[in-house]
């Protein structure tokens, strides 16, 4: 099944009770907001909890097309201009009417939850401003921006996985033990060696919500240093907290996804292999992982996007929607660097200075 042969539901948009217009979700609440005469109307919840599903229904569900180049077409209920794009929610490019989809109609499979915007526009341009005014390298002038050339909301996919997991290791514990040597001058030291004993064993270890990106927009590593998200914050799928912003698909099968997971985890099993080792040192030799309960989810979390401008060249900024937490590329200043060494080398200089004067 592809998506031509899903039959395309309409296009949601949110009017606002009071004037008309069409309202969006306002971050850090629980209602929608009209951006033309403010009045606000509540979010009503949906009568479910955030569920984890089994892996195995992932083979149930019916394949759908993901190549890059998939797009959705909406046409506008303000202007009624067609709009083409590869998202669940946007704006249109013409009066930029929030607009969401029907996710349902697209995906294989439909977000569990969101992790609705906490962090404002304003907030997020606070937080650009402390980030860029505590870059002690960065150049004086780098200090006034407050302001983006872009400045965009999004939401991003990411998979959470759950699993038991029962490891069987073989290794060896190494234990130190302390030899009495002499020296060809005569002199004796104590010198440390490891006696090495091969052991295994089985390690078990519960994961929960595991964190895999689900698109590949946005390099993964960049992604990695928003974290930790918190996901115990997250409500059930809403089309309501989509409304005024980007939302991108999921490009990363959930199968995929579950391999990138099971990544993330080995370093953490490794670990308790090494502590179920015991002794001074250890080394894992090998590892062979039973995974039981695996379920996932598909989960939407908010990011500001920003680029300032500086020296003629742009910079890209992420803002974590949540926490604030900023992460981004910035400029260096050569002089403030210069300095810096320079006043490093005069601070060595003068403190072998003052030892040498203080052994005469």
């Amino acid at each position: 099944m592809t998506d031509q042969d899903v039959a395309p539901a309409p296009d949601r948009a949110f009017q606002c009770e009071a004037c008309g217009g069409v309202s969006e979700y306002a971050p850090g609440t629980y209602v929608l907001r009209c951006p033309y005469c403010k009045h606000e109307q509540d979010i009503t919840p949906v009568p479910r909890q955030v569920t984890e599903h089994p892996f195995e229904e992932l083979a149930d569900l019916p394949r759908r097309a993901t190549t890059p180049g998939r797009v959705k077409v909406y046409t506008c209920p303000g202007c009624h201009a067609v709009t083409e794009s590869d998202t669940i929610s946007d704006k249109c490019q013409f009066c930029a009417t929030p607009l969401v989809s029907d996710a349902s109609s697209t995906e294989r499979v439909v977000p569990e939850a969101v992790l609705p915007f906490g962090v404002g526009r304003e907030k997020a341009r606070d937080a650009l401003a402390a980030w860029t005014g505590s870059r002690w390298f960065a150049p004086n002038e780098l200090k006034s921006v407050t302001e983006a050339e872009t400045f965009r909301g999004s939401y991003l996919p990411h998979w959470t996985y759950d699993a038991h997991t029962a490891t069987r290791y073989t290794g060896e514990r190494g234990e130190h033990y302390w030899v009495v040597e002499e020296d060809s001058d005569g002199s004796t030291r104590r010198v440390r060696h490891t006696r090495w004993h091969r052991t295994s064993g089985t390690v078990g270890r519960f994961f929960d919500d595991v964190l895999v990106p689900g698109s590949r927009q946005v390099p993964v590593k960049e992604l990695d240093k928003l974290a930790p998200w918190p996901l115990r914050d997250t409500v059930p799928y809403q089309e309501e907290y989509l409304a005024g912003f980007r939302t991108v698909r999921y490009d990363v099968e959930p199968e995929a996804g579950l391999e990138s997971a099971k990544a993330r985890m080995a370093p953490v099993i490794r670990a308790d292999c090494k502590r179920d080792i015991g002794g001074d040192e250890q080394r894992v030799h090998s590892m062979s992982t039973h995974y039981s309960g695996v379920t996932y989810k598909l989960v939407l979390l908010p990011v500001w996007f920003l680029t300032y401008i500086h020296a003629g060249k742009a910079w890209p900024v992420m803002v974590n929607a949540r926490t604030g937490e900023v992460i981004g590329e910035r400029p260096y200043s050569a002089v403030k660097i210069t300095l810096a060494s320079v006043g490093g080398a005069l601070l060595i200089a003068l403190v072998v200075l003052l030892v040498m004067m203080l052994r005469n």
